[in-house]
């Protein structure tokens, strides 16, 4: 063992080596002993299986002995229930060879099981953020004296946590539990590779005054993963493909939706391939059947969605395989992690395309990747109904809090930043008047309007919201088209119909069930609808520029192309020929139809469509590639519309979807507006929008 490691406890390194077996920790593991043992906060960033678990854990254990810690001193957080259940067993392993002991609590744990932890405490606890909230929120869990003891808190997939308000709802409760336990909390987060860590990391400890660092070892780049780009024309082709390719191999498909999964499924067992499927909507009977395949099936094909990027145990993982393309390059290493990780097998990829669309955006994608870019993560801004949802939780948990100083439990600084801070003047005096909350000798206590609409099930409602999905299921009658982000379904120019484009049509939006996240959609003529529509998945500025870039003539570097995929390639660039890089391009087609291709992403043209002052009642479609016009807008009129909004600030030519405000849970605690606020705070794209008008613009004519 190193020396890194030797600083360890001696029981722990002795099982490390003669228990497990392990010659040596590996790099990111090493890393992080110092930091760790000297209790700072901490990110540890590595790809997909780099051994993070261990990292953070193996210190902290040696802490635990060191320092003779008693009861219930760390809480593991993890964002699914499929997570923690299968990291018990690992750590639990971990933990008893040096005498302690891991426990579980989520929604699945009984109560006698609960009851039992409660009367003696494990010394690890693996929970989620809602389980925590809902220990807080109980009256049979002596709050102070069950946190009496925590010393580290370690949270898992933290990039998943800081994409969504399930992080700041993390955080929050991080502070209420840190006021119970007397001290500032260790907190070591685990995450894949992400494009701003030290920014996560200063988000994740915003309220903390700690020592901290980034813990991210240099990537080993003596190996690279075997990536292949292929072109098949339609999920039949694709099934074919599969169904030839890798025999007698375990192999992980990823697709973009629940239907897709089960078209695909049922084509390949058409074929006679041992195929199973995973998704949210399965049974359990089902779920569990699949989940028995990631470990003990060795020639069967896994069909899952996006919910198998997150750290849950494949197994040995051969292959993976991506049907069409994510919607972000995180997503992508998340899946590329899933593969290489038996000594003599390598980090794998082969994309199957089904679309002109899905081919340019794999393509994009990857030539994004092939630079070394990832996403930046960041929280959603305003968070104001969070902090509401919060002085409801905290006076259900105290039995009562002082008006004037309930904040000083949410931090200092103040968890949710200084731009919700501002704007908490007044709240508790609105929830009072809305009989949210009391008052009584400026003690604030539950009101009977939140006894009546958030009280069901001892009060669950108030941590069951952070679940729900982002994505929602699009359909037509009974039949499921695809899924789209909600951002997409939140904006629109102003005086013009709310409009998906999915499955190759245009689709105009009936209605919006914000709580089962369905969009009922019906189908309408739209002639001349864009290429590259993101298939429903929405795309991000960055990609869209990549995929610009990419019909310019560039090819993503480190990946094999087939003969399929090239020449279907280069009839697209033949046709997109004017495309330039770092321009944008007006261009009327053989049709008559004009086109304002921006190369901007869905939400800064949605801005820039909304601005067009002159032809916003003519804006046709929107997509993340272009702003198409109606029939009879002139190339010249286009240009002039475009020249006006260089020439000034873009306008608030955008307006909120009026039932959007239903999809942000918590949103009836605010102060009227407030909640629009809110959403069109979090849609606001104007910045990325103006990078596009400072572009120079060309004419084409076709």
């Amino acid at each position: 063992m190193s020396a890194a490691a030797d600083a360890l406890h001696p029981a722990l390194v002795h099982h490390i080596v003669n228990s497990l077996g392990w010659p040596r920790l590996r790099p990111l593991q090493e890393a992080a002993v110092a930091p760790l043992l000297a209790g700072e906060h901490a990110l540890l960033v590595a790809p997909t299986a780099g051994g993070k678990t261990e990292a953070a854990f193996f210190p902290v254990l040696s802490r635990m002995l060191t320092e003779d810690w008693s009861g219930l001193t760390v809480l593991y957080l993890c964002p699914l229930r499929a997570l923690l259940n299968n990291l018990h067993v690992r750590l639990d392993g971990y933990a008893q060879l040096v005498g302690r002991r891991v426990g579980l609590w989520h929604g699945d744990i009984g109560d006698g099981a609960r009851q039992r932890m409660l009367r003696d405490a494990p010394d690890i606890l693996l929970t989620t953020p809602e389980s925590l909230e809902a220990m807080l929120l109980s009256t049979r869990v002596e709050h102070r004296q069950w946190f009496a003891n925590l010393r580290t808190v370690v949270i898992d997939e933290a990039h998943a946590f800081g994409a969504d308000d399930r992080g700041w709802h993390m955080l929050a409760v991080l502070e209420r539990v840190s006021r119970l336990a007397g001290r500032e909390l260790q907190r070591v987060a685990l995450s894949a590779t992400v494009g701003n860590p030290d920014q996560l990391l200063g988000w994740l400890t915003t309220t903390c005054h700690g020592p901290r660092s980034v813990v991210q070892p240099p990537v080993d780049n003596a190996v690279t993963p075997e990536i292949t780009l292929d072109y098949v024309g339609n999920l039949d082709g694709a099934a074919t493909v599969i169904s030839r390719l890798y025999r007698g191999e375990k192999r992980l498909v990823f697709v973009d939706s629940r239907a897709r999964a089960e078209q695909l499924t049922a084509a390949l067992r058409d074929r006679q391939v041992n195929t199973f499927v995973s998704h949210g909507s399965l049974g359990r009977e089902e779920r569990l059947r699949s989940e028995d395949a990631f470990t003990n099936e060795r020639d069967a094909v896994i069909v899952a969605t996006s919910a198998l990027e997150l750290g849950i145990d494949v197994g040995d993982l051969d292959r993976m395989i991506q049907l069409d393309a994510p919607g972000t390059v995180a997503s992508f290493l998340q899946r590329l992690g899933r593969t290489g990780r038996r000594a003599d097998s390598s980090r794998n990829a082969l994309f199957l395309t089904t679309t002109d669309d899905a081919l340019l955006r794999a393509a994009a994608l990857l030539q994004a990747w092939s630079t070394g870019w990832v996403e930046p993560i960041s929280a959603p801004p305003l968070p104001l109904h969070l902090v509401a949802q919060q002085l409801v939780a905290l006076v259900l948990q105290e039995g009562s809090v002082g008006r004037n100083t309930w904040t000083e439990w949410l931090g200092e600084p103040f968890v949710f930043g200084p731009d919700a801070q501002e704007l908490t003047h007044g709240l508790a005096a609105h929830l009072v008047e809305a009989g949210y909350l009391v008052e009584d000798g400026g003690m604030l206590g539950i009101g009977p309007r939140a006894e009546g609409e958030l009280g069901r099930r001892h009060f669950l409602e108030l941590v069951s919201v952070f679940t729900s999905p982002p994505l929602f299921t699009v359909l037509h009658g009974r039949t499921e088209i695809g899924m789209v982000p909600d951002q997409v379904l939140l904006l629109t120019p102003k005086g013009v119909d709310r409009a998906v484009l999915l499955a190759g049509r245009t689709w105009k939006v009936n209605h919006l069930d914000w709580k089962r996240r369905i969009a009922h959609v019906e189908p309408v003529q739209a002639a001349g609808i864009a290429r590259w529509q993101g298939a429903g998945t929405g795309i991000s500025q960055r990609l869209a520029r990549s995929a610009r870039t990419v019909l310019a003539g560039a090819n993503p570097i480190g990946v094999t192309m087939s003969k399929r995929a090239v020449a279907q390639l280069a009839e697209l660039r033949h046709e997109f020929s004017w495309v330039r890089d770092d321009t944008t391009s007006i261009v009327r087609d053989d049709a008559g139809r004009v086109r304002w291709w921006t190369f901007a992403g869905d939400l800064p043209n949605q801005w820039l469509a909304g601005s067009l002052d002159t032809l916003r009642n003519s804006t046709r479609v929107v997509t993340g590639m272009s702003v198409s016009f109606d029939e009879g807008v002139t190339v010249e009129q286009a240009r002039e519309a475009v020249r006006e909004i260089t020439e000034r600030s873009l306008v608030l030519g955008v307006a909120v979807a009026a039932d959007a405000v239903n999809g942000l849970k918590f949103s009836e605690l605010l102060l009227p507006g407030v909640a629009e606020k809110v959403v069109l705070t979090r849609l606001d794209r104007r910045a990325d929008a103006t990078t596009v008008l400072n572009e120079p613009v060309s004419s084409v004519v076709l």
